[in-house]
């Protein structure tokens, strides 16, 4: 049988405190801000996000520098790693081929109005 040892509470304490501060820092990164200030939904496909798969909600940069993180997090967005891979791809196309600007959202066409019959309905209430 393995011998149990106590552990020694001098290291034990220096472990907590680097934990600590490990995650301190990275509380401090762009990504936990991110997830702090915005509810956990991608930004273009609009799938929702809980504690098992966010790790697959990225934070994307709206003009593509990374450097750029101000703290109201007017320049991030989150978004799906699908969308992302997507966003980058469009970006990449748009350099080479100069007709999409960079960050700019492709238009879509709405083909539903969940709101269309919502007048009526409140009208007839009265």
């Amino acid at each position: 049988m393995p011998r149990k040892t106590n552990p020694d509470p001098s290291k034990l304490d220096r472990i907590v405190a680097e934990a600590r501060r490990s995650q301190a820092e990275r509380e401090r990164g762009y990504r936990e801000r991110a997830l702090k200030m915005y509810p956990w939904v991608c930004g273009r496909c609009a799938r929702e996000f809980n504690h098992k798969n966010l790790r697959e909600l990225t934070v994307h940069h709206r003009d593509h520098n990374h450097d750029n993180n101000p703290a109201d997090g007017s320049n991030w967005e989150l978004l799906c790693l699908y969308c992302h891979d997507n966003e980058h791809q469009r970006y990449l196309s748009a350099d080479m081929t100069g007709k999409v600007e960079a960050g700019a959202r492709q238009a879509t066409t709405l083909t539903h109005n969940a709101f269309a019959g919502l007048a009526d309905l409140l009208k007839a209430k009265k």
